[in-house]
């Protein structure tokens, strides 16, 4: 098995943001609507789409506010277990202590993060089925 045959897509670009409010107006004014809301350790965030483009933004207080400043590119995996000892066979370490978890959307998520070799994160992120 490869990491390739468990990738489906890219789920979503993560942006930082200290301006939440400016930053969904903006992403509104571009056509994309807000498919997911909440707060998460006290801070706002919300999955913005358009089309099959998804971005995710969230207050954090440190946003780099210089170009380059995506924070992450999350990729949609079936198997998140799967994907996880792959990417482990491959000798990348996650980011965070294995693989994390947060209530989002219906059923929630499970993810980790590796780094590139530019030091830019890659999210494998898969959404929980009921």
């Amino acid at each position: 098995m490869s990491v390739s045959s468990l990738v489906t897509g890219i789920q979503h670009i993560g942006i930082p943001t200290d301006d939440y409010e400016k930053t969904v107006a903006f992403f509104k004014s571009l056509g994309f609507k807000e498919a997911y809301t909440t707060v998460n350790k006290g801070r706002k965030m919300a999955f913005m789409k358009l089309k099959n483009t998804v971005i995710e933004t969230y207050e954090n207080g440190e946003a780099a506010m210089e170009p380059g400043a995506i924070d992450h590119i999350a990729l949609d995996v079936s198997d998140i277990e799967k994907a996880f000892n792959e990417v482990k066979k491959l000798g990348y370490t996650a980011v965070e202590d294995g693989i994390q978890s947060l209530p989002l959307w219906e059923h929630g998520v499970r993810w980790f993060t590796i780094l590139g070799p530019n030091k830019e994160k890659v999210e494998f992120n898969q959404m929980l089925q009921g």
